[in-house]
């Protein structure tokens, strides 16, 4: 009788033409619209005139950090050769600057979580190889105090439709953040690094989530790279196999660009 319910309900589920015949009629009905404000694009997303203007980053990027390569000169930058950070590699979507600043803004602090999707998307092709390697996704947290003010935690949304896109794993409490930090807005790379020392942990009851797994790390943008080395090491702590860093946007040079 289970079987049979199964076949029946699959027999149920719309096929693909019938899926974009509802997407059409919904267009209709309720047109796309930009996410940022531009002219109506063709479908859900920015505008043509913000997309082209988004610095994505498809070419050679060093493989621990994710930074930009002018050309392909290896697998790491001199940087990461010289002092090997604690995650083991990391991808970002695009170079956080005066264009891709703004729709991260208005996820962070706009309460636009309808941007989320959006982003996630852009990580599931930018950390494409990452996430094929990955056993469980993981949001770099916020501390109890500044989620209760924010309301919602901009990496965890995206995160999780990440999760869903990919079928990776999602772990939203594996790690959490002990301490409540200061901004990390105007710090020195050193600063950055004393501001999140101990700052983050896997609770003993998440302990067994982590070991012995493959974790991706996700966050919204990466200036110095402190945060992420701190989350992972906690995780390494607490017995993960291996942690990689997938951002949406990371920055190039340090400059006047609030996060």
């Amino acid at each position: 009788m289970g079987a049979e319910h199964g076949v029946f309900a699959d027999r149920l589920k719309p096929g693909p033409r019938a899926k974009a015949l509802w997407r059409g009629a919904l267009d209709l009905l309720f047109p796309p619209q930009a996410l940022d404000g531009g002219p109506a694009p063709l479908a859900g997303g920015l505008s043509a005139d913000t997309w082209s203007r988004i610095h994505f980053l498809d070419g050679p990027v060093c493989d621990g950090c994710g930074a930009p390569f002018e050309y392909d000169i290896g697998d790491r930058c001199a940087a990461c050769l010289a002092r090997p950070r604690a995650f083991d590699a990391a991808r970002a979507a695009c170079l956080y600057d005066e264009v891709s600043r703004d729709p991260i803004l208005k996820l962070k602090h706009a309460d636009r979580l309808d941007l989320a999707p959006l982003l996630a998307r852009w990580l599931s092709r930018a950390a494409r190889d990452l996430v094929e390697e990955a056993d469980a996704i993981a949001p770099v947290p916020l501390h109890p105090f500044r989620l209760l003010h924010r309301r919602y935690n901009q990496a965890a949304e995206i995160a999780r439709p990440l999760s869903v896109l990919t079928g990776v794993a999602y772990l939203p409490d594996a790690l959490v953040r002990r301490r409540a930090t200061d901004t990390q807005a105007g710090k020195s790379g050193s600063g950055r690094k004393r501001n999140v020392a101990g700052a983050f942990h896997v609770p003993a009851a998440r302990a067994a989530q982590v070991a012995g797994r493959r974790i991706l790390l996700v966050d919204d943008v990466m200036t110095t790279g402190a945060t992420a080395e701190g989350c992972a090491r906690a995780l390494k702590a607490a017995g993960a196999a291996r942690v990689d860093l997938a951002v949406v946007a990371r920055v190039k040079e340090r400059g006047g660009l609030t996060i």
